[in-house]
């Protein structure tokens, strides 16, 4: 049975992946592993080792704090059915607001505010 941390870990390690545009054979070579080994990490099945998330961490460019933001006092379940980054509409706008440049970003993030305090 899968532990609803290490599902939620998995989840971290494949957003973040995708967000900076890594395959899952790219990370996998990087750490020198094979990229089944990613597809484990990510759906929950395998734990990931303090080393491993560590090399994982440095690879994709993170703290390894980053892999457990989400988990609180609340039920582990819960953080994960709530992680907004597991909505893939959601990562394609994060990775297309982030491909703007700075000064547009900034524009487009006030115009963001402005809109949803008039919602």
């Amino acid at each position: 049975m899968k532990h609803p941390v290490d599902v939620h870990v998995g989840k971290r390690i494949r957003h973040r992946r995708w967000m900076v545009g890594m395959t899952q054979q790219q990370l996998a070579d990087s750490v020198g592993i094979k990229f089944q080994q990613i597809q484990k990490y990510e759906t929950g099945m395998n734990r990931v080792s303090a080393s491993r998330l560590w090399d994982i961490a440095r690879t994709l460019g993170v703290s390894i704090s980053f892999f457990f933001e989400g988990l609180g006092a609340e039920s582990t379940e819960t953080a994960v059915e709530t992680d907004i980054l597991a909505n893939k509409e959601a990562m394609e706008l994060v990775r297309a607001y982030y491909a703007i440049p700075e000064a547009q970003r900034k524009r487009l993030f006030d115009l963001a505010r402005v809109l949803s305090d008039a919602a």
